[in-house]
């Protein structure tokens, strides 16, 4: 395969107008190098520079936090104030704190690697699809594509992924949303905009755990101050006069409840070492194998509590930030197409100068020389069979046809 490169020369006095041009390093037309998220494979957005991932279905997220920010503020602004003067300041206090807990949770656990595997490289992928083959002997049924490991004595199915080109790990699975093979895949939460794995599902349960705290003493805050009003003035007046306070007992009454319910449902998950995905799919249940328990429980509550929230943190597996490699160069139609490291963007008038001599001396060699404009006459190359190109357009990609 022959690779086309780039190289700047200067004319001599020889070959052109009598004064040498002068050559203009190209600046301007240099790429700047692209890194790894920018050519990212699954359905994901990076924010900073390639330091924040999320899931590219980001408007229930941002009704969540819109809830949260606007429940809040009528909160501080219309409630902590009465229940201030006549209580405690003990009140807008824990509630500070509390606000803060629940906006930092979900921020964490919107914007944190859920923990991506990264898509397997072509030669790894070609290399086990020769696995696959040959174990598949010469039956004609096609080769399985299941593996089976033994984890604290229970069977557990390794699946292939045909997106990720890899076996799953145990407790992995493939997000159809993201498109991308997450490591203890609980589940894709609309509301947070984000996969739930092995990577932020601590800051997911906080977020849950915290936002019911939040959500439970609002409502019980604005019980109190409207109960306190309407000792004088009675109810009926008392929401007239506060309507920003009866607005948000309507949004704590119809929200308190499904977070609680979530909350302790995660509860019994964390306990239990189970993820969302297996209780659903029943995979260690009594009704799918009488025999089959949980292989990843430590038969502890505390323990399993420990583990999963308490463990350390695992390194995210893909490199967001890393630069792509320049020079890879990629075949198609029988011509060598270069690559982004052999794009030329430059606002000037540019003469390249396509080597192509006899084929048991083509090295494919692409010369450029950028020149500023007028300042160039054309000159007789000594060199046999050489072509000269001028391009006036400000960006090109240059192709070595075939021989």
């Amino acid at each position: 395969m022959k690779v086309c490169e780039y190289r700047q020369i200067a004319l001599g006095p020889g070959q052109g107008s009598a004064p040498a041009p002068r050559c203009l390093p190209p600046a301007a037309g240099q790429q700047r190098r692209r890194r790894k998220w920018e050519s990212f494979a699954g359905k994901n957005r990076f924010f900073c520079d390639g330091r924040l991932i999320s899931g590219r279905q980001s408007g229930a997220f941002y009704l969540t936090l819109g809830l949260i920010l606007g429940t809040s503020g009528l909160f501080f602004g219309f409630d902590c104030p009465y229940l201030t003067e006549n209580l405690t300041l003990a009140i807008p206090i824990i509630a500070g704190l509390l606000f803060v807990f629940v906006v930092s949770a979900l921020l964490h656990t919107s914007f944190t690697d859920p923990g991506i595997l990264p898509r397997a490289t072509p030669d790894e992928a070609a290399h086990l699809e020769k696995q696959i083959d040959n174990s598949g002997g010469s039956s004609y049924r096609p080769p399985p594509r299941t593996k089976e490991v033994v984890i604290n004595g229970q069977t557990v199915k390794l699946k292939y992924c045909f997106s990720c080109k890899m076996f799953r790990p145990p407790r992995t699975s493939h997000c159809s949303l993201c498109d991308n093979c997450v490591e203890r895949f609980d589940h894709h939460c609309p509301w947070v905009g984000n996969c739930v794995g092995k990577r932020n599902y601590r800051f997911f349960y906080m977020f849950l755990l915290s936002l019911s705290f939040l959500t439970a003493f609002i409502f019980a805050c604005v019980i109190t101050h409207l109960t306190l009003r309407s000792q004088n003035i009675g109810l009926l007046n008392t929401l007239q006069e506060t309507p920003a306070s009866a607005l948000e007992l309507v949004v704590c009454f119809f929200s308190v409840w499904s977070i609680l319910g979530l909350s302790g449902f995660h509860t019994y998950l964390v306990a239990s070492n189970l993820t969302t995905n297996e209780d659903i799919k029943g995979s260690w249940s009594s009704k799918h194998s009488e025999e089959s328990s949980n292989p990843y429980s430590y038969n502890s509550i505390v323990t399993n509590c420990c583990a999963v929230l308490c463990g350390p943190m695992p390194p995210s597996l893909i490199d967001r930030r890393g630069f792509l490699d320049l020079d890879t160069t990629q075949e198609s139609g029988g011509q060598h197409n270069i690559t982004q490291g052999a794009k030329m963007e430059a606002n000037l008038t540019s003469l390249c100068v396509l080597n192509k001599t006899m084929s048991e001396k083509s090295d494919g060699t692409v010369i450029c020389a950028i020149m500023p404009p007028g300042s160039f006459k054309p000159a007789h190359s000594q060199e046999k069979g050489t072509i000269h190109l001028i391009f006036q357009q400000a960006t090109r990609t240059v192709s070595s046809p075939s021989a």
